[in-house]
């Protein structure tokens, strides 16, 4: 049971308009966006950054952007934004070896060194301390410029803000978001957990 249940989709008209980017992005109105809505400016403030954050000024695609933020979901244990990041990543054209394979993205061949590398970066800027090293630095900057590698820090940021909401608020995963969960990432131990 989630710790402040989530309000219906009409409950704030401004909000609604605005969540309307996630139809395309998972296919419904996150629950997470629900609950933030019973302080409006919340709600709106989020929506309209994650927009912002998700949107392609560079070469950092769609996809990759949702991988960075599996990866960086992955890294604090957040069941409910792991589940939302595969699928938008599906939805976004991930390729499907790469859906399937993302536990190994480091080896898999379906992964460029590029990928790997924003991927080590999501990794490393997710852990607590963080570990952003002068290796990642490199790393990135052999495949990705400034501006794209903000993209990818700003994807991150994001999810470290959605892993510790809608972690601490034990906010209900939506149907489609745990099949999502159980098709790529279910053969790994996917599971709803606190998020029923």
């Amino acid at each position: 049971m989630p710790l402040v249940t989530p309000l219906s989709p009409e409950h704030d008209p401004e909000t609604k308009e605005l969540a309307a980017f996630f139809n395309e992005t998972l296919g419904f109105c996150p629950n997470s966006v629900l609950t933030m809505q019973r302080r409006p400016a919340i709600s709106k403030a989020f929506i309209n950054l994650n927009k912002a954050v998700m949107a392609n000024e560079g070469r950092v695609t769609s996809a990759l952007k949702r991988m960075i933020a599996w990866v960086s979901s992955n890294a604090t244990g957040c069941r409910y934004c792991q589940a939302h990041a595969i699928r938008a990543a599906e939805r976004y054209g991930a390729e499907q070896e790469q859906l399937d394979n993302i536990w190994e993205y480091r080896t898999h061949p379906a992964f460029s060194e590029a990928e790997r590398a924003a991927l080590d970066f999501s990794l490393a800027a997710s852990q607590v301390p963080n570990a952003v090293d002068d290796s990642i630095k490199k790393r990135l900057h052999q495949y990705w410029d400034e501006g794209e590698i903000v993209e990818m820090l700003g994807v991150i940021s994001l999810f470290g803000y959605l892993n510790r909401w809608n972690d601490s608020m034990a906010t209900t995963l939506e149907d489609d978001a745990i099949h999502s969960g159980n098709q790529f990432l279910g053969k790994h131990g996917f599971e709803v957990g606190k998020h029923q």
